[in-house]
């Protein structure tokens, strides 16, 4: 079978990884100019437990599945990694109970070694933090996102697969029983498939849109939510990650480190109408507050813009969030098209799972 990849982030090399190691011929479309320029390169580059998830959802069965998936990957293939283990705190009675309740989630997840633990045994832990107690998280970790892809790349291509940089997807019909996909870019044209994943991220929409063949009113709205990072400009105190309770859109303004150990927080969640990267300083206001709940001797001006990402969301504000959208033939009665929408954190966790799915679909 010929497979059309759309969108060489970390899920679409993964899933055309996947695909090619089954023995189909797989092209990769990209339209940027390299791997993993969009969502996969600006998020927090953190291997999620699977607590947080709501029971039968599609984010927490492939998070902890993913998660388990990629830390095997990451030991056979030196992607460099560190299961360093987080803390989701609580400040207060109320936050206390929320963390109980993540608690009792993440059993129903089947997360290995979630552990609440006592304000005392916390600061045993991390002697500069604030709490009246907190979530051990063991299987948390952070890993070089950038290398995972440049691995993926490697099997992808070992198995005989290509990727097509510079390489957008204009438009794909349905004609004598295969997709004929046209591309623009500099060597544009068209070419037939048997099958088409849309792994396309951020333009997922724009490319189910130009597909006729497949049922419009399928296509989700988009709704982007931007995620802003600080970096912090001191010795780093943290030696885990630190979570606050989760917040509406996002997980909460957070402690994440780097393989280096450099220390930095975010992101936040900053609704926005079109795509955009600039950090604004001023938000860094919003962020003190919020870290000082936690870490209470963090000191003034210790914050510099960094980096942000943005999330593609199915639901805006105030809205219940969406699970992933996983639509495959079976789904929506198109032959050969499994199409991606929403695959936000925790994506990156969860794409080695989620490449058994897409594969598994498109066999069927």
């Amino acid at each position: 079978m010929q497979v059309l990849v759309i969108g060489a982030g970390v899920v679409g090399l993964a899933v055309a990884r996947a695909l090619a190691r089954n023995g189909h011929e797989v092209v990769v479309a990209e339209a940027e100019n390299a791997i993993g320029t969009g969502i996969s390169a600006r998020n927090s580059e953190v291997i999620h437990g699977g607590m947080y998830y709501p029971t039968g959802s599609l984010r927490g069965r492939h998070c902890v599945a993913g998660r388990r998936l990629l830390y095997a990957f990451c030991a056979s293939h030196g992607v460099p990694h560190r299961k360093c283990g987080k803390l989701i705190v609580a400040t207060d009675a109320a936050e206390l109970a929320k963390i109980e309740a993540i608690a009792a989630q993440g059993k129903i997840n089947d997360v290995e070694g979630l552990t609440p633990i006592t304000a005392d045994a916390a600061r045993a832990m991390e002697p500069d933090l604030a709490c009246v107690g907190a979530l051990l998280s063991p299987e948390t970790g952070i890993v070089d996102a950038h290398a995972y892809m440049l691995a993926l790349r490697g099997d992808l291509e070992d198995a005989g697969g290509m990727i097509a940089f510079n390489t957008p997807v204009t438009g794909a019909v349905r004609k004598d029983g295969q997709w004929q996909v046209s591309f623009g870019g500099s060597e544009a044209g068209d070419m037939t498939f048997d099958a088409i994943a849309n792994c396309a991220g951020l333009g997922a929409q724009t490319v189910a849109h130009a597909m006729p063949d497949y049922p419009q009113p399928r296509v989700p709205r988009l709704v982007l939510a931007k995620g802003n990072y600080f970096t912090f400009t001191g010795k780093p105190v943290f030696k885990r990650l630190i979570y606050p309770v989760p917040m509406p859109g996002g997980l909460g303004v957070h402690v994440t480190l780097d393989l280096a150990g450099r220390m930095r927080f975010g992101p936040d969640v900053e609704w926005i109408e079109r795509e955009h990267y600039e950090v604004d300083p001023r938000r860094a206001d919003a962020f003190y507050a919020r870290i000082r709940t936690y870490w209470p001797a963090m000191p003034d001006g210790a914050l510099a813009p960094d980096y942000s990402g943005i999330r593609p969301k199915l639901t805006g504000p105030g809205e219940p969030q969406a699970d992933f959208m996983i639509d495959g033939p079976a789904d929506h009665g198109v032959p050969g098209l499994v199409q991606m929408f929403g695959i936000e954190s925790p994506g990156l966790t969860s794409s080695l799972s989620l490449a058994e799915d897409v594969a598994a679909r498109l066999a069927h």
